[in-house]
């Protein structure tokens, strides 16, 4: 039986219950509509909140290890700038020390002594 017919036979006290019940399903139909749509936009709006605070952090995260990265190159050139200034000094000192000892041996062998006699006294302590 189609939903006319029955209102056609029911007597008007039933249709008008009938219209009634079937007002009230129509409206919570359309309430739930209403709140899953409503539920659906939050929750979209959140989640673009969240990526897009996501983003923000990876590409702050990102910013600083770039830096990072670019100070710790800049900080090895200078370790291997200063490494080599200290090589090629001691170099040079190494330098100064064979000459001297080349232009004064009985000299250098009595400094020798010397430091060798003082640094065993103090070792020995």
């Amino acid at each position: 039986m189609t939903k006319s017919a029955e209102i056609a036979s029911n007597p008007p006290a039933d249709r008008t219950a009938a219209d009634r019940i079937e007002q009230g399903a129509e409206r919570v139909k359309q309430a739930t509509s209403h709140a899953v749509t409503g539920t659906k936009e939050a929750v979209d709006r959140a989640a673009d909140r969240v990526e897009e605070g996501l983003h923000r952090a990876t590409d702050k995260v990102a910013d600083a290890a770039t830096r990072t990265t670019e100070k710790a190159g800049e900080y090895s050139e200078r370790g291997r700038e200063v490494y080599d200034q200290a090589v090629d000094r001691a170099e040079h000192w190494m330098d100064q020390v064979r000459d001297y000892v080349r232009e004064k041996p009985l000299q250098s062998m009595a400094i020798a002594l010397g430091a060798g006699w003082l640094l065993g006294r103090l070792l020995r302590r």
